[in-house]
């Protein structure tokens, strides 16, 4: 069969791994139903041209292997009679239309047209003849994606049957990857800078495939699968006012849950460290400290500091305590492409949604580690679906991951995590994920006194100034009993330990550092 031949013969082994687990996802769903229980949602777009041409190939290969079982001799068609749908609209491009009715005689499909809307459609349809299950072109990407799997009922209130999606995990560039590979005829928009397309009403071409200026009507544009960033796919498609979706809801862009904090003038962290290896004393933790100072310098408090095991529910539990009590929580350790790299992972179930290969991360990955570093399923290139933002710097071979508000950092050591900080108060200036406030500012005051004696007048304090953060500590057994006052009004401050010194007179002394 020229599909699977074709595909065999490829040097793209991400492709050939992509093509197995379709044809996997395919020949589980002929084994499941009966061939005349399942049907074909095509409509002309290059995914669904994808999942015909796979349909084809696995058929073939199911009834090869039925008949090869038997003791069959197998003759080669090259179609594939599985009942296909069309659902025809009056805002479909001409070009759509022509496509699928010449495909379906080139194929010998049995083409079902409908003129319906999708719901209405399948409603009609499957009290005309019952279908069990449906092949769909869905894809990661696509908006009514998320939460889907390969096999996954239909919605409640629609008409109950299996959506088999067999490219639920393709991204743009795999599409284009077999469409070119296998030499297959595809709609001749996309050689015309379409690469999204949906009605005549909400697509033009790509404006990112122009040839020239974009303003003007006459210019030429590129082919689809020249298009670089897979995830701009949609770019072509006209921006409509819609009510903000569920994911949206959740977040700002700048990652706060609400900028009731931001106008008080103090935003609040949580910093979250993964590593076994620190809760077994094997590696001394230094990143969080540095953190702390970091974000005190931009104005930020710090509420929390967690050390979590290698563990996905771990990871997970930490994120959802934290991640709603804070505007940002910070992350680092267990990123990589270790088993015990579970962050990612934690991140995306404390969130709710599930891992999903992201292209543009990929391509990253790719350009430093080479064509090894992500497996054949991509682990490492593996993102919280549909609520990721790559952070990206000039200065970052691979961008920082931000999901909601937990940003989650790759540095390993100090000199990392300020390349990485560096990075992100850069960012800050145009939208980043940061927010620069008024920065703290922290005196100390040294006392040769001891807490017995000095408790009930810090007591006073703290009720006589509620707007400073009075803490008390000793850098040794034998040392001074060191004084901290740590706000961001700085005549406060002054205030708070001018107050103090006159109390106790000479068994206080100043001293200050200002940070």
């Amino acid at each position: 069969m020229e599909i699977d031949e074709a595909v065999r013969q490829s040097t793209d082994r991400r492709l050939r791994t992509k093509y197995d687990n379709a044809i996997y996802v395919i020949q589980r769903a002929l084994a499941l139903y009966a061939f005349e229980e399942v049907a074909f949602s095509f409509n002309g777009g290059k995914d669904s041209t994808v999942l015909l041409h796979l349909l084809r190939a696995g058929y073939f290969l199911h009834k090869e292997e039925t008949q090869t079982s038997n003791g069959i001799q197998m003759n080669y068609k090259p179609g594939c009679p599985i009942r296909t749908i069309y659902f025809e609209t009056p805002s479909a491009f001409p070009e759509i239309n022509s496509f699928t009715y010449e495909t379906a005689s080139t194929y010998n499909l049995p083409l079902e047209i409908i003129r319906l809307d999708f719901k209405s459609g399948l409603e009609a349809l499957l009290n005309e003849k019952p279908i069990k299950a449906i092949f769909l072109g869905t894809r990661i990407g696509d908006p009514n994606a998320v939460g889907q799997e390969q096999f996954s009922p239909s919605s409640p209130g629609w008409p109950p049957f299996m959506r088999v999606n067999p490219i639920l995990d393709w991204s743009y560039r795999d599409v284009w990857a077999f469409l070119l590979t296998c030499k297959v005829r595809y709609c001749s928009l996309y050689d015309q800078g379409y690469t999204s397309i949906g009605s005549t009403y909400d697509t033009v071409p790509n404006a990112l495939l122009c040839i020239g200026d974009s303003s003007n009507i006459n210019e030429k544009f590129r082919p689809a699968y020249l298009l670089v960033d897979g995830r701009l796919e949609r770019a072509g498609r006209a921006k409509r006012t819609a009510p903000p979706t569920s994911i949206g809801d959740n977040f700002v862009g700048n990652g706060l849950k609400s900028m009731e904090s931001c106008h008080s003038g103090t935003l609040k962290a949580a910093i979250i460290a993964v590593g076994d290896e620190i809760l077994l004393g094997a590696v001394e933790e230094h990143l969080s400290s540095s953190l702390c100072r970091k974000l005190q310098a931009i104005g930020w408090a710090i509420t929390h500091i967690a050390v979590v095991q290698n563990d996905i529910d771990a990871v997970a539990e930490e994120v959802e305590r934290r991640k709603s009590a804070n505007d940002m929580v910070f992350m680092f350790g267990g990123v990589g492409p270790l088993h015990s790299d579970v962050t990612v992972a934690g991140v995306a179930k404390a969130l709710g949604v599930r891992l999903a290969p992201d292209e543009e991360f990929e391509e990253y990955l790719t350009h430093l580690m080479g064509e090894q570093c992500t497996g054949d399923r991509n682990e490492m290139a593996q993102l919280a679906e549909g609520v990721t933002e790559l952070l990206h710097h000039k200065m970052l071979s691979v961008p920082l991951i931000k999901c909601q508000n937990v940003v989650i950092l790759s540095a390993t050591n100090l000199a990392e995590l300020e390349k990485e900080w560096n990075c992100l108060l850069e960012l800050a200036s145009s939208s980043g994920p940061l927010v620069l406030m008024a920065p703290f500012i922290t005196k100390h005051l040294s006392t040769t006194l001891s807490e017995v004696k000095i408790s009930r007048t810090l007591s006073e304090f703290c009720l006589e100034f509620p707007d400073l953060y009075v803490g008390c500590y000793r850098q040794s057994r034998s040392g001074p009993l060191i004084v901290s006052f740590r706000g961001k009004d700085e005549a406060r401050i002054d205030l708070a330990r001018q107050e103090l010194q006159q109390k106790f007179g000479l068994e206080i002394s100043s001293e200050v550092n200002s940070g």
